[in-house]
């Protein structure tokens, strides 16, 4: 295998009628799990690290596929020989989620019971369900406890979820640019990029998948959703009122402004590579994700969290995520005398920070990490 080059592995399971229960009691099975693997799993099978990774996200999360592959994995900047998440010393896992478009099962899936995709007939799931899901993987490979789970956003929460679920199997979290519960401005802006995909004529009540996907639906609520991850000063840095070309007063609503053209260009390459039904799941996914369902209180959520230590990480310009949510999982992490350390990192680059902020990311997990290993 060339330097750099990973393949993507498939593990199949919850064959029926040993399906998955979901959170919401309904089965789900069976199920194919699309995960890569970076760097070796020592001798006492204690040196893992489980990657979460965000919504739009998926499997691979660093190296190439192939020598033509212009760009490498989503988070190539932390994951490698001698980086945040250091394959040279740790076994780094990442799978594409239940509910996803990349390989894993979900609504583009054959329903077995139908020979056609899923479309609607696919169940609601929950982050506790891909949780869930991801310690079937675990098992398969021999792994009992990992040293580590992390993820930034939707991945964060579901960190969090692992550590609130199976406080027994992960020795140190790190979520990151992420919250115990969605609020109720992320849910309004999941909820219009929902119904920007469900009125696109093309939506066809999610049975499009043998005819025009509804991409025009997909491309605006990317567009929506990507506004949300940027900062007001990053947007300005980067397009200002900077015009494509001449001031046009025409009739017409062609993109006039550079910010519109680059919005445009996000809108659509991202219907060349997701599903618009996994768009769905996923976003409601994160608005039903709560860590305090089940619990008296945030704090009470992290009660069985005895062994487990904490690095909550936070940008300052991240107004999706802001610090104070972190601060919230920080303080009901204390409330259980547990090791838990804080980090907010001055950036200008909005929610993104966590894909683009690497060098203060890196110096600050690794010496968590480092720590760990002497714990």
């Amino acid at each position: 295998m060339a330097k750099g080059i990973v393949k993507p592995n498939k593990f199949a399971f919850a064959e029926p009628p040993n399906e998955l229960v979901l959170e919401s009691g309904e089965k789900l099975g069976p199920i194919t799990l699309v995960y890569e693997t970076y760097g070796s799993l020592n001798a006492n099978q204690d040196n893992a690290i489980l990657i979460f990774h965000a919504l739009s996200g998926d499997a691979h999360v660093a190296g190439y596929h192939s020598e033509s592959d212009k760009k490498p994995g989503w988070w190539d900047s932390m994951v490698g020989p001698g980086k945040a998440f250091d394959t040279d010393k740790y076994f780094v896992i990442c799978a594409n989620t239940i509910g996803g478009c990349q390989g894993s099962t979900g609504p583009a899936s054959i329903n077995p019971k139908t020979g056609k995709p899923y479309a609607l007939d696919f169940p609601v799931i929950t982050v506790s369900d891909m949780v869930k899901a991801q310690t079937y993987l675990l098992d398969h490979l021999g792994i009992k406890k990992v040293f580590a789970t992390t993820g930034g956003s939707l991945g964060g929460m579901a960190a969090l979820q692992f550590a609130v679920d199976y406080p027994e199997r992960v020795a140190n979290v790190i979520p990151i640019a992420t919250t115990a519960r969605l609020s109720a401005q992320n849910i309004a802006f999941n909820e219009v990029g929902r119904r920007a995909i469900i009125h696109d004529p093309n939506w066809n009540n999610g049975n499009y998948y043998d005819k025009t996907p509804p991409n025009n639906g997909l491309a605006l609520a990317r567009m929506i959703g990507h506004i949300t991850y940027l900062s007001d000063e990053t947007m300005h840095k980067k397009f200002g009122r900077e015009l494509k070309g001449e001031k046009q007063f025409e009739t017409g609503f062609d993109a006039q402004f550079q910010v519109e053209n680059y919005l445009r260009y996000k809108g659509f390459s991202f219907t060349q590579r997701f599903d618009a039904n996994s768009y769905l799941y996923i976003t409601k996914a994160a608005d039903l994700f709560d860590l305090t369902d089940g619990h008296k209180s945030l704090a009470q959520a992290f009660k069985k969290c005895k062994d487990t230590r904490f690095l909550v990480i936070s940008f300052t310009s991240d107004w999706l995520f802001p610090s104070y949510q972190s601060f919230e999982i920080v303080n009901a992490i204390k409330a259980n005398r547990l090791h838990v350390s804080y980090k907010e990192i001055e950036s200008t680059y909005g929610h993104d920070a966590f894909l683009l902020e690497v060098e203060e990311q890196t110096k600050t997990i690794k010496n968590f990490l480092a720590a760990g290993e002497n714990a």
